[in-house]
Formats: C-alpha cells, sequence, structure tokens
C-alpha cells in the first residue's frame, strides 16, 4: 500500500479544524517566497488560483506557499513546502488576459498541518510557527550588528539596489524582521535559501544564515572588484572590446583554467603534421601557424587564419584510392549500368587499360556530348564505380562568377575556395572522378568568365600546380579524372574545347529504348514506387507504344517518367484492394496515359501530298527532329518571302537555292524568266521555334523544284544537307540523330550526302535501317531523283552517279 501524505486529510477527518487551527486558502507559487511584513505583488494565472482569489470575501486572508518544483503547472499538497505565510490580499487587478495582478502582505509564518480540500482550490488548516524568540543577547545583537554592516556594504556597492534600503535597515529594531527585511531585498538568493529562511524557527539561526550569505556576497563583490581593478590598469577607457577580453583572461586566471587558444595552436600543428603536404606548402602552413599562436583569440582575424590553416590540414595532398584496376570488372560495371554506347566504353576501357601500366599517367578530360537523358552523367558515375574511386558533382549550369571554380581571396568577408577544391575535400582523396555537368551553359558577366578560369583546370599541362586564389599554394590535380558533359558546343570558347577530348553520345533507337526500359527503367521505376514485380508486367508491345506514341526524345529521361506514371497509377490499384496483376495493354495505356501524343507518321504522309513541301533532318540539343519546308507560290513581282523565326544560316541556304533553281531553269523545264511575274513564300511552321544550321539547303531546293513543276515529293521521303550555288551536296553532321528522327516519324527513304556514307556504317545497325532506304547524293540532281521520281531533269552533261540506296536486309 502507497504511503499516506500526512498532510491530506483523510475522508473520515472532522468538518471542523482541530483546536488552534485555522483554515486558509493556500496559494501555490513558484520561485517566490513572501516573508512577513513584505509586499509582493503575484501574477496569478492559473484557473484553479483565479478561483480562489474570486471566492475571498470580506475575510482577505490566504497562506502563500512555495512549490518544490516550479514545473508543476497543477501541484498537488505533497509538491508544497510545510511552511509558508499568512498574507493579506490589498487589492486584486483584472488583466486583459484573464489573469489577476494581485497585491500581498505578509502577516506571519505558519506550519500547513493538514489539507483538507484540494478542488477547485486548496485548503489547509494552518498554525503559526513558533518564533523562537528569546530576550536579547549579546552575541544575538553583535549578529544584528553585523547583518546590518554588512547589507549596507552590499547595497552601497551594488548598482541595482536602492540606497534606502540603508536606512530602513538601520531602523528595524527586531532582528526576526531584520532578517526578513534583508532576504526579501537580496537578488542574489535562490528560492530554496529563502525557503530555508522561512522555515528555521530561531532569530539566532536564522541571523547566522543570512549572514554567511552576506559574506559570500562581499567576496564575489571583493573578487570581481579585484578582477576589474587589474583589467583597468592595462586599458584604456574608451577600449570597451579589449577590456572585456583581458576581464575574461583575469577570469580564467582566477579558475586555473587552460588557455583554448593554446590548444587549437597544438591541434593544428598536429594536423599539418598528418597531413603529408609538400615542402613549401608546409612552410607556409607554419608560418601562418606561428602568426597564429601570436594572436588573441578575440582579435578580428583569428578566426579567418585558423579557417585558412584549417582548409591547408584537411586536404588530401598524398592521400590517394589506392584501388587496383580490374579492366574485366570495369567492363562488366559498365555493361551492367548502360546499354550499348560502345564507343564511349571502348574508350573509357582504353584509359583504364593506360592508368594500369602508367600509374603516373597525367589524367585526360573527357567530354560527353549528346542531347538530354542518353546517360551523361550516369556514365560518369559508372566510371568511377570501375575505378574503385570517389565521385563528385559540380554543376555549372548558370554559372557567372569566377570565383565559383578559383575560389575568393582571404580578403573578402566569408571567402572560401572554389568549388575545385571543396570536392576534393568532400572526396577526402586527391584523385575522385569530377563531373563537371553542363558546361555548356556557363555564364559570363562583370563577375568574371568561368569558362577561362577553367582553362587551367582542364589542361593537362598545367592543372598540376592549380593554385586557388582562397589557398594561394599550389595543389596537383593530375590525378583527378574530370569527365565534362554538355548537350552542345556553339556555346563552349574554343581554347575551352581545345582542351578536352569529345566523346559524343547520340540518341537510342526504338530497339535500344525497349532495351533499356526493360532492364533499367522498368525494374527501378517497380521499386521507387512501392509495387513488386508481381503486380505489374510490361510487354515489349507496349513498350514500343509508349516509346513511338508517348515519347518524341533522343534518349530516355521522358520515358522513364511515363513508365513512372504507370507504375504510380498500378500502386494507386493496390492501395485501392485491387489484387489482380496489372498488364499494361493499349487499353491501359489509353487510359492512364491520355490520347496519342505523338502522331508525325501520319502528319509526314499527309502534308507533302501536295506540291511545294519537303520533309526535312534537323539536329537540335535534345536530339534530332523533322522539319517541314513549305512553299507556295501567286501572282506578283517576282519577290521572295522568307518566314518561320529562322536563323541567317538557313536563310543563306533559301538564297542559295533559289539562286540554284533560277540558274537551271531550263534543266528544270521552266522558262528563264518564270519568276517575274511570280511572288514566292518559303515558310518553316512552328515559327515560334527559333531554326538555324546549315542542313537544309537540299531541302530547300527540293520545295522550289517541287513547287515550280508541280510535282509532289516522294511519299514519306526525308533529306539532309547543305546545297552549294553549283548544286553539290555537302556533308553535315548529327547523322544517327536525324536518322532516329526520321524513323520516329515513319520516313521509309532517307537522302543523306554522300560524304555521310562513313557516318551511317559506323553509327547505324542493321536492326536500326531495317525498313529504311538510304540514299547518298553527291549533287542537287541525284536528291531530286529520288525526291521528285516522276519528274525529271533535263542533264547538260553527262549525269554523276547516283550511289546505290542501302537498305538493311529483313
Amino acid at each position: 500500500m502507497p504511503e499516506q501524505n500526512p498532510l491530506v486529510a483523510t475522508p473520515k477527518s472532522p468538518e471542523t479544524p482541530a483546536s488552534g487551527l485555522r483554515r486558509i486558502p493556500v496559494l501555490p507559487v513558484r520561485d517566490t517566497v513572501l516573508f512577513p511584513h513584505a509586499v509582493l505583488p503575484l501574477t496569478v494565472g492559473r484557473e484553479s488560483s483565479i478561483q480562489l482569489i474570486e471566492s475571498l470575501g470580506d475575510e482577505r486572508t490566504i497562506a502563500v506557499t512555495a512549490q518544490k518544483d516550479a514545473r508543476l503547472d497543477s501541484p498537488s499538497p505533497a509538491d508544497m513546502h510545510e511552511v509558508g505565510t499568512l498574507a493579506t490580499v490589498h487589492k486584486v487587478v483584472r488583466m486583459p488576459n484573464q489573469s489577476r495582478f494581485v497585491f500581498t502582505e505578509g502577516v506571519e509564518r505558519v506550519k500547513l498541518v493538514r489539507y483538507v480540500q484540494t478542488e477547485p482550490f486548496m485548503v489547509a488548516e494552518v498554525e503559526p510557527l513558533e518564533a523562537g524568540e528569546h530576550e536579547s543577547t549579546s552575541s544575538v545583537e553583535a549578529l544584528v550588528r553585523v547583518v546590518i554592516g554588512q547589507f549596507q556594504q552590499i547595497v552601497s556597492e551594488s548598482p541595482t539596489l536602492s540606497d534606502e534600503l540603508r536606512t530602513i535597515a538601520a531602523n528595524i529594531e527586531e532582528p526576526g524582521r531584520l532578517v526578513d527585511f534583508v532576504a526579501s531585498s537580496l537578488p542574489f538568493l535562490t528560492t530554496d535559501d529563502k525557503q530555508q529562511l522561512l522555515e528555521t524557527p530561531s532569530v539566532g539561526a536564522r541571523l547566522e544564515l543570512i549572514n554567511t550569505h552576506l559574506a559570500k556576497e562581499i567576496e564575489v563583490q571583493q573578487l570581481r572588484a579585484k578582477i576589474q581593478n587589474e583589467v583597468q590598469d592595462q586599458v584604456q577607457q574608451s577600449q570597451r572590446d579589449y577590456y572585456l577580453r583581458e576581464q575574461m583572461k583575469a577570469i580564467q586566471k582566477e579558475l586555473g583554467e587552460q588557455d583554448e587558444g593554446q590548444r587549437e595552436v597544438e591541434d593544428l600543428r598536429k594536423k599539418i603534421d598528418e597531413a603529408g603536404m609538400p615542402e613549401d606548402v608546409k612552410k607556409e602552413a607554419m608560418k601562418e601557424l606561428s602568426r597564429l599562436g601570436r594572436m588573441s583569440p578575440m582579435a578580428a582575424d583569428y578566426s579567418l587564419t585558423r579557417n585558412y590553416i584549417e582548409w591547408l590540414a584537411v586536404l588530401p595532398w598524398a592521400k590517394s584510392s589506392g584501388s587496383t584496376i580490374d579492366i574485366t570488372k570495369a567492363k562488366d560495371i559498365l555493361d551492367e549500368d548502360h546499354y550499348e554506347l560502345r564507343k564511349v566504353k571502348d574508350r573509357i576501357l582504353d584509359y583504364l587499360s593506360v592508368l594500369e601500366l602508367k600509374p603516373d599517367m597525367k589524367g585526360p578530360i573527357l567530354c560527353f556530348v549528346g542531347p538530354p537523358g542518353v546517360g551523361k552523367t550516369s556514365l560518369g558515375r559508372s566510371i568511377a564505380r570501375a575505378l574503385g574511386r570517389k565521385f563528385q558533382r559540380i554543376s555549372l549550369g548558370g554559372m557567372h562568377d569566377e570565383a565559383e571554380i578559383r575560389g575568393h581571396r582571404r580578403t573578402y568577408i566569408g571567402a572560401l575556395p572554389g568549388q575545385i577544391i571543396q570536392s576534393i575535400r568532400r572526396a577526402e582523396t586527391n584523385d575522385p572522378v569530377i563531373m563537371l555537368d553542363e558546361i555548356d551553359k556557363l555564364g559570363r558577366d562583370f563577375r568574371g568568365d568561368p569558362a577561362s578560369a577553367l582553362l587551367e583546370t582542364l589542361d593537362p599541362e598545367q592543372n598540376n600546380t592549380f593554385r586557388d586564389n582562397y589557398l594561394d599554394v599550389p595543389f596537383d590535380l593530375s590525378k583527378v579524372l574530370f569527365i565534362c558533359t554538355a548537350n552542345m558546343l556553339d556555346t563552349v570558347p574554343p581554347p575551352l574545347l581545345d582542351r578536352m577530348e569529345l566523346i559524343p553520345l547520340q540518341g537510342y533507337s526504338e530497339e535500344e529504348k525497349l532495351h533499356i526500359a526493360k532492364r533499367y527503367l522498368i525494374p527501378r521505376q517497380i521499386k521507387e514506387n512501392g509495387i513488386t514485380p508481381e503486380q505489374i508486367e510490361f510487354p515489349d508491345e507496349a513498350v514500343r507504344h509508349v516509346i513511338r506514341h508517348y515519347t518524341r526524345e533522343a534518349g530516355v529521361r521522358k520515358l522513364e517518367q511515363v513508365i513512372g506514371t504507370i507504375c504510380r497509377k498500378e500502386a494507386r490499384r493496390v492501395v485501392e484492394g485491387k489484387k489482380e496483376k496489372l498488364i499494361v495493354s493499349f487499353e491501359v495505356i489509353k487510359e492512364f496515359l491520355g490520347n496519342i501524343q505523338v502522331r508525325v507518321e501520319t502528319e509526314v504522309a499527309e502534308r507533302v501530298k501536295r506540291p511545294g513541301v519537303a520533309v526535312g533532318l534537323a539536329w537540335t540539343p535534345a536530339g534530332g527532329d523533322v522539319l517541314f519546308i513549305e512553299a507556295n507560290k501567286m501572282k506578283g513581282k517576282g519577290s521572295f518571302t522568307i518566314t518561320g523565326q529562322i536563323g541567317e544560316v538557313m536563310q543563306e541556304s533559301m538564297q542559295a537555292a533559289l539562286t540554284w533553281v533560277r540558274s537551271n531553269s531550263s534543266r528544270l523545264g521552266l522558262p528563264e524568266d518564270f519568276n517575274k511575274d511570280l511572288d514566292i513564300h518559303i515558310h518553316v511552321p512552328s515559327g515560334a521555334i527559333p531554326k538555324d544550321g546549315p542542313s537544309a539547303g537540299v531541302t530547300m531546293a527540293t520545295v522550289l523544284a517541287s513547287l515550280l513543276s508541280d510535282t509532289p515529293v516522294h511519299e514519306k521521303t526525308a533529306m539532309t544537307g547543305e546545297i552549294t550555288l553549283s548544286g553539290n551536296v555537302l556533308p553535315v553532321g548529327g547523322i544517327k540523330e536525324k536518322f532516329l528522327a526520321a524513323r520516329r516519324a515513319g520516313v521509309t527513304t532517307v537522302i543523306l550526302p554522300a560524304d555521310n556514307k562513313q557516318d551511317v556504317e559506323e553509327d547505324l545497325t542493321p536492326e536500326m535501317m531495317e525498313g529504311v532506304s538510304v540514299h547518298f547524293a553527291r549533287t542537287i540532281d541525284d536528291v531530286l531523283e529520288v525526291a521528285l521520281p516522276q519528274f525529271k531533269v533535263r542533264h547538260v552533261a553527262a549525269p554523276a552517279a547516283v550511289d546505290q540506296p542501302v537498305t538493311a536486309a529483313a
């Protein structure tokens, strides 16, 4: 059975108080002790306390008692001290927040014998505490004089206590009342100290207690004055900051504490010795460390110097990954993480082979160039995993401050090293793989040119002594494998481009996307969306349908997003209680993704039915794309109009095509002055999209020939190439991307420049070319023979040989 609190009345307690006891409401207070004859304002906010105050009638007497634990909001009788003060409530003020401001005056000490009520507020039977008063003795009188003298000394030296307290204390004749007055006036006494004084019945014992507290306070004041005097002798009155620092030194001296600054210096010296720095760098670090040791920890430059030394000490000057290179394992990792990309993988394995034979080789600067979503960044992670090195990525997109690369000088507030050195520190080795992402999107403004700052970083002949502006000491970057990525190279400065080895990553064919989806995208999205392979199945035909009709890209980023959408729909079905396995069919795709979004196949066949329309092939940073070019004629005065938000290069191609048609009008069966009474208008739809590039000349010439001869272009035929005024067809770039774009659009015949035949043989596989015939043309006559089979060009000279069409075997 739990032990009962003797202060709490049992249910069988008598209704009337015992002889000599009074029933008084008890007001619990936090961190406050009320002494007799002291006036104390109290803020009452608890509901029970407010009810107590409101219940007071003419008898405005309460017992003010301190809680043992000030954190309790609803104290019980066991949580209250047994001794409190009987007080009279003089005034109650109602506050706007519904609390009460109560002015109380202590009357006498009382002992709470037992509690007879706890709700709605506590009521206890109290009795006066025996004062223990005795006749005046010599010891009591001596203590009274000592207490008065010490109290007056404290008041005179304290800036917060009023001088009137000295006079009041001297005029109090009763010893007990003097102790109560002094205890209630001293701010440094704790609640426990005051409660002890309140509970002590003997006046002599109370005088001794208060005398002890006063003596301690006088000793603290004397020590404070001693420290202030020592400091004041060393500083001037205006140097407030220096005064505080010296005061802290004096305090530490009195306490016997060790100097923190010297301990920091020793720790930094140990780190420098263990860092493996080159001699010149270590010499600079020790010089700064010696300078730090002479500084005051409160000096303005102290933290800046300490941070600089810490940066020098934590950099991996001599720490390498130390991993051995296994070419077979590296090949397996690359094949595991990426499908195809044969040329890229071969180049990486060549590098690893040389690195195994010559570990101190200078790292080449690789640059992956290709459309978004083809795996440039993830390929860098695979290289780091194959090498067993740490991988760090720095995004250069939109970076326009040179200091982001080379760091800020230490004279600037908040200076830090550049991103290169920060990546080295995060990697904790001096040979990580650092990927510089989106190098073609570097900015440039008044703060500097980051591309120029990269020249030293990416030059294998210079980066072994790379000097960051913050460190201002050389750091060897020759062991770092830098890998850059870009969507296009037009915006990369030629000097920077010259320092990199370009590795193009081309777009994926439909068959490659199917394999990538099955091997990587679908399992990853199934896992990320909380479902299992047993709950959903993607047949090959469904994936092909998604690739063909819901994505139009060179990479697979959009394809993964679409697959993720389907997986999220299945996750919702599972949560809704549908447990049967989902087989993704054409109907399911339409339900989850909506109607078909890409209809280029039918668009090509429909738009080229009339004369004056041809399909060109264009390269964009996002991959290849088909480009419809339309022309029309009307009666006029021979003007030539060009529209469609096209650039200067394409405008020149149009002018060259018109000049060739006019100069060869007789061969085309046209009058020499055919354009005398005609206005010709060439338009490239999607006019809001800027377009430019040297690969649309043959398409422009074919459009004009088709328009003027009223002969439609052969159905499902696309072409690319630039022409000269003499009719030659010049080679162009981006053959694979353009060919894949043509195939996505349902084109069955592709016309390419003859000089690009080697690109077709290297980049296109028989699977990609299946169902598409490729014709190579050296002149515009070869183009027209394929694009306008019903129209015959009248050859003035011997016709140039037309290469046989290349058609993949079924």
